[in-house]
């Protein structure tokens, strides 16, 4: 079975390795962007679009927020799980990432196991996996 794909998008090399080493360890294959341009790139060059896509609101270029307003404008993005870790933590701003189109929020800082739960609350993770 081929392993599901993840696309880690942040500004933050730091924050990229965090989460490329949460979803590496759930079995993801992990695909890392600087910023919502570069990953829009990056996505037009594959055959195949990832099931998942960790977002950073605040990055240079395209933040979060227009990544996710054009990944779902796109048809062939639609099917991608879109998730929002940021630090942007006010209840207007988890509305609009919602409403744009994000599946879940994670606001920073969180823990692997927290993370865990968002995706397994999204079915991308099968059960028991952070035991």
């Amino acid at each position: 079975m081929t392993p599901m794909r993840a696309m880690v998008i942040d500004d933050s090399r730091a924050m990229r390795m965090i989460l490329k080493r949460i979803v590496t360890k759930l079995n993801f294959e992990a695909i890392e962007a600087g910023d919502g341009k570069e990953a829009l790139d990056l996505l037009n060059a594959m055959t195949e679009v990832p099931e998942l896509a960790l977002i950073d609101w605040n990055m240079p270029n395209m933040n979060g927020l227009e990544f996710v307003s054009h990944a779902r404008s796109e048809p062939r993005l639609r099917e991608m799980t879109l998730v929002m870790v940021t630090t942007e933590s006010e209840q207007s701003q988890i509305v609009r990432a919602l409403a744009a189109g994000a599946h879940e929020y994670v606001i920073k800082p969180f823990t692997e196991g927290a993370m865990i739960e968002k995706l397994a609350l999204l079915g991308l993770v099968p059960t028991g996996a952070n035991s």
